[in-house]
């Protein structure tokens, strides 16, 4: 099938990755061990960080953590950034890619929260969304405490975390729940129904992530579900009306693109504001793989230029 080349530089990194087995339910519990420690991104910067537990809707404790810079007080009134991890709504912690917001924390002196969401397929339908919401309340609800200004919260989140982003700020939306002013969405996960023509082309990858990786995921999280909530799988809402100013961006060579790409030009289609980069060759998580490859910096210096044009601060 012909679809769009990998980014040559790219190409050349992906074939240096060690082989990695296929995600299915043998190899999981080998693969949610391949973990990044907090210390590994916090080393060498000026941060202070918090370790805490909140309570899910349903009483469950989650891990969460803050990330601030160092003596920063707290009438700073500084911007926040609430990052939800990838991984396929099956592996991955709070940490993962946590370079992404810690540079914006660096950029910007933002606070950054990251929550431990509980992950499929040990629980399943909108309760890792729902954990993301609780997460979203707290922070909310500590603005002062945390010494930041409520009216410059931005979630964020890339792959599935890019996804529960999506359904937590639907969810914000429909339920008069706390302010965002802005989501960014890096290589969203958010179409269960893995059948549009990008999911065709890299049904294979390129190696980070296929189709039947995509299937896996999902029906870890949905089961035999036979009614899916737009809130776990955004791409089913009927109207994306009423959004914060969204960032979305993903590759040209990756699974998601055409559901990305359609989640841009339905927030359009609504009156709304969303900024959408469709990386030429970009695989799926390029820039947290490879963050010294040129179109990996093109790709973050982007994004964070338009988040530093709505919160109003030098970049």
């Amino acid at each position: 099938m012909n679809r769009p080349a990998l980014d040559p530089e790219l190409a050349g990194l992906l074939a240096q990755m060690p082989a990695v087995p296929p995600l299915d339910a043998r190899s999981l519990p080998l693969l949610r061990q391949y973990r990044t420690p907090a210390e590994s991104f916090v080393e060498g910067r000026s941060i202070e960080r918090r370790e805490l537990k909140i309570a899910a809707a349903d009483g469950a404790l989650l891990p969460l953590s803050v990330f601030r810079p160092a003596g920063l007080a707290t009438s700073a009134a500084a911007p926040c950034i609430y990052w939800l991890h990838g991984g396929g709504m099956v592996m991955g912690d709070r940490f993962t890619n946590l370079d992404i917001p810690l540079d914006w924390l660096e950029r910007f002196g933002a606070v950054v929260v990251t929550l431990d969401y509980r992950l499929a397929p040990e629980v399943q339908g909108t309760t890792p969304v729902e954990d993301c919401y609780s997460g979203l309340e707290w922070v909310a609800g500590h603005a002062a405490e945390l010494g930041i200004d409520p009216k410059r919260l931005v979630v964020a989140g890339a792959s599935a975390g890019g996804g529960l982003t999506a359904g937590m700020t639907l969810m914000a939306r429909d339920r008069g729940g706390p302010a965002i002013a802005a989501q960014v969405l890096i290589c969203p996960m958010l179409d269960h129904r893995n059948d549009t023509a990008s999911s065709r082309q890299y049904a294979e990858g390129p190696a980070t992530w296929t189709r039947a990786a995509n299937s896996f995921g999902w029906e870890a999280l949905l089961g035999t579900a036979t009614t899916v909530s737009a809130y776990a799988s955004p791409a089913l809402a009927s109207d994306l009306g009423g959004l914060p100013p969204s960032f979305i961006d993903t590759g040209s060579a990756e699974l998601f693109r055409d559901e990305d790409a359609t989640y841009a030009s339905r927030i359009w289609a609504a009156g709304g504001v969303a900024e959408l980069h469709v990386w030429p060759g970009g695989c799926h998580g390029f820039d947290a793989l490879f963050p010294k490859a040129q179109l990996s910096i093109i790709a973050r210096q982007t994004r964070s230029a338009w988040l530093g044009r709505l919160l109003n601060l030098p970049n």
